[in-house]
């Protein structure tokens, strides 16, 4: 016999999905990244966060934006590709056709300078897991890039991977489904996983958490 979750059980799921962390939590997140050799900055909004991100990156570096609801509710997006102060990524592979410059897309997104994007969960004991129909974005994260700079609501922070995954699917998965119907027509699915337990390369990785909630 099946059983299914009651609606009030999945709306109280899904709000306790969308709620930033109390400061003690988002600290001790903080340090467990820092210990597994993330750089981690606590801001208090996304203005901050621009601005911040507007400093850690070099002008006219390649800069890859992966898609991120994070960054364009934010206007990251926008600041970094239609700003014209860096070599934005992002629009040079919408320029080329993907039957004949198919190589050329691969690598352009595969190793930039600098991949900027967020995650989908990040647990209190350090670790970030990254979820992707495509799986476009992976390669950089996982250690393409130079550098990368991820941007995380504060909603994001889970107890453990288990946590992470009943977020991604009851929560996320959703959401993510329901804006790619909306702009490609067609649906969202959790294709390819990336957990990122640790950054062995020193400076290279940093995540900015944000005490609010955005993104999904």
């Amino acid at each position: 016999m099946t059983t299914s979750t009651p609606p009030s059980a999945r709306d109280e799921a899904s709000e306790a999905f969308a709620t930033a962390a109390t400061a003690e939590r988002i600290e001790r997140t903080a340090s467990a990244l820092r210990a597994h050799g993330f750089i981690v900055e606590i801001l208090d909004d996304m203005a901050a966060v621009r601005a911040r991100i507007s400093d850690l990156l070099p002008a006219n570096s390649a800069v890859f934006t992966a898609a991120s609801e994070t960054l364009r509710l934010a206007g990251i997006e926008d600041d970094i590709n239609a700003s014209g102060h860096y070599t934005a990524v992002k629009p040079r592979i919408h320029a080329l056709d993907r039957n004949t410059h198919g190589a050329e897309i691969r690598r352009l997104t595969a190793t930039p300078d600098v991949v900027v994007g967020s995650v989908s969960a990040v647990t209190e004991a350090g670790a970030l897991v990254a979820v992707s129909a495509s799986g476009s974005q992976l390669p950089a994260y996982a250690g393409g890039a130079a550098r990368v700079i991820w941007v995380i609501g504060a909603q994001k922070i889970v107890a453990d991977l288990d946590s992470a995954f009943r977020r991604i699917q009851s929560y996320a998965l959703p959401l993510e489904d329901a804006r790619a119907r909306a702009i490609y027509g067609r649906s969202s699915a959790i294709n390819k996983v990336l957990i990122l337990n640790a950054e062995p390369v020193s400076g290279r990785a940093t995540v900015l958490l944000v005490r609010q909630a955005i993104g999904f």
